[in-house]
Parts: C-alpha cells; structure tokens; sequence
C-alpha cells in the first residue's frame, strides 16, 4: 500500500515535470523564431527615445502586457500602456485583449508603413574622395 502511493507521487511529479518541460520548450520556440529587429536603424532612429525603448522591449520580448514592459524599463504601468497604445496607433504593434489584460507585438505591416519615408531619404554616399 505505502509503495503504490508513493509510486503515484513520483509519476504525478514526474508528469508535472513534463509539462513544465513542454512550456520551457515552447517559450524558447518562441524567442529563438522571434525577430531581432524587424525595422531597419533609420526608421527606428526616427522614434522619440521614450517610444523607441518602448518597441524595443517589445521586440525583446515577443508578445507582452504593459506591466511587463513596464518592470523591464522601470517607468510606471500607465506611461507604458500609454505608449504602447500611441505605438499601436502609429501602426508600429499590434495589440489585442486576452480577457482583461491588453497583449501588443511586433506589427507585421511596420515596414510597409515607413515605405514612402524611405523612398524620401537619399543615401549618403561615403566614397567621396577628399581633396586637400
């Protein structure tokens, strides 16, 4: 009697071992598929510093909630939420509601956004030759 109780503790550990196995799995999935940096420097440079750490902890951590965000860059829940919402309207996330907390990622339509800021800037030819 002791034996088969305690055969069922082991297997019911050993079960939940599993599935803490499967969610570490499927996390590291997640962050190696993730982009490191979806946008070209240019357009990154072209974000307010407070928004651009923002995005940039965003991309660092796949989908997240403004709490998260906000743990990560040490400034208060609600100025995250406030940016993530102003990125989100400038079509740089995405943001969807999980019953009752708001999620935001990398928007897969960023680039196409900044197409025509693109086309505008003119590159800097670096080979000119010095006379002095």
């Amino acid at each position: 009697m002791v034996r088969r109780s305690v055969l069922e503790q082991i297997y019911r550990e050993m079960i939940n071992i599993r599935m803490r196995l499967d969610d570490i799995e499927n996390n590291f999935a997640k962050i190696m598929s993730a982009p490191t940096v979806p946008m070209s420097e240019t357009n990154l440079i072209s974000l307010p510093d407070h928004l651009r750490k923002t995005y940039l902890m965003v991309i660092s951590k796949g989908q997240c909630a403004a709490i998260q965000i906000s743990k990560l860059t040490g400034r208060c829940r609600a100025v995250e939420s406030s940016y993530l919402n102003q990125l989100a309207r400038m079509g740089w996330l995405d943001k969807h509601r999980i019953s009752k907390v708001v999620y935001f990622q990398v928007s897969h339509t960023s680039n196409t956004l900044l197409q025509p800021l693109k086309t505008k800037l003119t590159p800097i030819n670096t080979n000119k030759t010095s006379t002095v």
